[in-house]
């Protein structure tokens, strides 16, 4: 018994990162083997170890700098990287991130099971520049080529409350701008929602919240600190992914000409001489087939209307009388409800993946198969390697793929950013439509919000003027 080690209930509790009584009931259900010793509850080292292996646990990493001293020819920092589908982006183009920023725990599992070597921070707030330099291995005065993440989009999604800046998750996004600004990397690279572009917030002189106050705040803030913005709203299907998703993608250069916008590789119809879109059979294809698929059930109750749809069907192909049936008092919903018992199409791109395939607003079954696209195939769908590990659980794996930014985007980023430090910008197509939506380009969306504040402002005016009267 001399050579055995034994760890109380608390100790194992800090190896797992769970509480006490979580360990008690490991141990009570008898899946951690333990003995008693006195009054306490001990387990030896190796019946800890194997239960890690037996069960695959996989426990939420501390913050830790980067493993390693080399310094590449470009250096780059992310941040709110999640299951860094911007990251393998970036890199694929050529921009490799030293350090991630991450406060969610999955994600953080996520990021050192596949890059473990990599610096790791949480918690935005808690960290200031020479902090982060420190984290990534960095010599104190280095100098930071690019920085890129997307805050928190919550705030601002068209889904969400849009709270802008009053809400938490806004306050970390002008966190991110804070540390820019002490870093003041020659790039720094914002990845957001579309509802950013008319996210309501007071701005200046005018104190009531209008569509596009919170942009305002942000082209502000980046251009005090010196730098030049580009951003437009971006398809991702446009620059090589299967799948109809929509982001703003801003750019700022530091005391420099603005960055051109991304170059598509490809567009709707082949148009432009450009490769057509790719589809969800193109994404799929490099599954093997015999693949196994975990994904979450539809309730049974919501599969028998499945089983009368075909490929690319959705609820309006239902029989009227099932369609009165199966949507209920949905019918009076307003818009074309084309997310209600959507089978998707081999012959189309996907439509943007969400944090849930089973949502019944946003269903994403399978062409043929009465079930929503599992997790292998949401990866695909993103672009991630076959050999990416998602931790957590099937909803958790859903959640951190269908959040991340698909990688063929990131890659186009990183192409943008290397072609403009090269002075070899790559080339734009006039007139190319990168989105389904008018005015969101830096440009074009400039002109509109001028039109709202000069409108705003005479407003304003004029009710001061009744005031005094």
């Amino acid at each position: 018994m001399e050579n055995i080690t034994f760890m109380t209930v608390p100790e194992v509790a800090a190896k797992l990162k769970v509480t006490a009584p979580s360990v008690r009931t490991l141990i009570k259900t008898e899946l951690l083997p333990a003995q008693r010793i006195g009054k306490q509850w001990v387990v030896t080292h190796e019946n800890l170890n194997s239960y890690i292996a037996k069960n695959n646990v996989i426990i939420e990493p501390y913050d830790h700098p980067r493993i390693g001293d080399d310094i590449p020819n470009i250096i780059a920092l992310s941040f709110f990287s999640g299951a860094m589908g911007l990251d393998i982006g970036m890199k694929n183009g050529g921009i490799d991130a030293l350090l991630a920023c991450e406060f969610n725990n999955y994600c953080r599992m996520t990021i050192n099971e596949n890059n473990p070597n990599i610096g790791l921070i949480g918690d935005i707030t808690k960290y200031d520049a020479p902090d982060i330099l420190k984290m990534a291995n960095l010599p104190p005065k280095a100098h930071v080529d690019v920085i890129f993440g997307g805050p928190p989009c919550q705030a601002f999604s068209t889904a969400g409350n849009r709270k802008g800046f009053d809400d938490s998750r806004g306050n970390v996004f002008l966190r991110y701008l804070d540390i820019v600004g002490d870093i003041k990397p020659t790039y720094v690279v914002i990845e957001n929602v579309r509802g950013l572009l008319s996210a309501e917030y007071p701005y200046k002189d005018i104190s009531k919240p209008f569509k596009g106050g919170a942009l305002l705040i942000i082209i502000d803030r980046l251009q005090e600190l010196g730098y030049t913005i580009s951003f437009e709203l971006y398809n991702a299907a446009n620059f090589g992914a299967p799948q109809i998703r929509e982001r703003i993608v801003m750019i700022g250069k530091l005391n420099g000409d603005k960055v051109p916008y991304l170059s598509p590789t490809n567009s709707d119809k082949e148009k432009y001489g450009l490769p057509g879109w790719n589809t969800l059979a193109d994404a799929l294809k490099h599954l093997p087939a015999d693949t196994k698929h975990h994904y979450i059930e539809f309730p049974e109750k919501r599969l028998k209307y499945y089983r009368m749809l075909t490929e690319g069907q959705y609820w309006k192909n239902l029989p009227p009388d099932i369609q009165v049936e199966a949507m209920g008092n949905k019918l009076q919903l307003g818009g074309g409800k084309t997310g209600f018992y959507r089978r998707l199409s081999f012959g189309k791109p996907s439509p943007t993946l969400v944090t849930n395939p089973t949502m019944p607003a946003t269903d994403l079954c399978h062409p043929t198969e009465d079930r929503p696209l599992s997790v292998e195939e949401y990866g695909c769908i993103q672009g991630f390697p076959p050999d990416w590990k998602i931790c957590g659980s099937i909803l958790e794996q859903y959640k951190q793929i269908g959040n991340a930014v698909p990688i063929k985007l990131g890659e186009a980023i990183a192409r943008t950013i290397i072609a403009d430090m090269d002075g070899t910008p790559l080339p734009q197509i006039s007139g190319f439509n990168y989105s389904r939506y008018k005015n969101t380009s830096d440009i074009s969306w400039q002109k509109k919000i001028d039109r709202v504040l000069l409108k705003l402002r005479n407003e304003n005016q004029q009710l001061s003027f009744a005031e005094q009267i």
